[in-house]
């Protein structure tokens, strides 16, 4: 009997766990969008699907409508192009405009360092 009361409290404890885990956004994007990345069209099955990542749209992560308008899916490696993208962007501090290039020229005195060799 003591056992049938530990497998009744496991069982309820498993489905609470299950109930909270489907209120999170990424279950909530898995059920509402197909198992595909969004980027670069790759097919997930379950066997895989931890690859398969949920991207905010507007890089709010608080920002989840229960129609999923703002997430996309995405694999793990679109979805670090995406946000490496994003610290590229924030990081120029350029406005938007081209970074400046380089102004090492390490062949600047190579005529003379090959003259004086000889």
């Amino acid at each position: 009997m003591a056992d049938s009361a530990k497998l009744d409290r496991i069982v309820a404890e498993a489905r609470r766990a299950a109930d909270s885990r489907a209120l999170t956004y990424r279950d909530q994007a898995l059920k509402i969008y197909p198992w595909v990345c969004g980027r670069c069209a790759r097919t997930f099955t379950r066997a895989n699907l931890r690859e398969l990542t949920v991207h905010h749209r507007d890089h709010n992560h608080d920002n989840n409508p229960p129609d999923g308008s703002n997430w996309e899916l995405l694999c793990v490696y679109c979805h670090d192009n995406e946000h490496q993208k994003q610290l590229e962007l924030a990081g120029s501090g350029t406005g938007g405009s081209k970074p400046a290039g380089a102004t090492h020229s390490p062949f600047a005195d190579l005529k003379a360092r090959l003259e004086r060799k000889k």
